[in-house]
């Protein structure tokens, strides 16, 4: 399971329609792939076709897709956005991490 917050799911709406991409046939995909200064990184891009093995998350018309290989890795994560003064962007509350890196983009397990 994950879980989008009401943030995130308005940071993923405003982003798809900036991109002229249509909610209902475009998502967010989310994974996991090695590198960064932890380990493991977090990679999203907008995404309209559906593998197998992909597992679907949705908040109101907002979906994300995880993949099986990177859903080992973010089961029961929080999806957030936050707009504060030390930036903006996607925040990753990630349960099955055992350290992040100092910018939360990466993280060890």
């Amino acid at each position: 399971m994950i879980m989008i917050t009401d943030d995130a799911r308005d940071a993923i709406l405003d982003s798809l329609s900036a991109d002229g991409l249509d909610p209902s046939s475009n998502y967010l995909r989310v994974g996991v792939q090695g590198g960064g200064c932890s380990g493991l990184s977090y990679k999203l891009h907008f995404d309209g076709e559906l593998k197998d093995g992909d597992e679907v998350f949705q908040a109101g018309d907002a979906r994300i897709v995880v993949d099986g290989k990177s859903m080992l890795f973010l089961h029961g994560l929080t999806l957030h956005h936050t707009k504060g003064l030390n930036g903006k962007g996607f925040e990753f509350q990630n349960p099955n991490a055992s350290g992040t890196c100092g910018c939360g983009q990466s993280f060890k397990v």
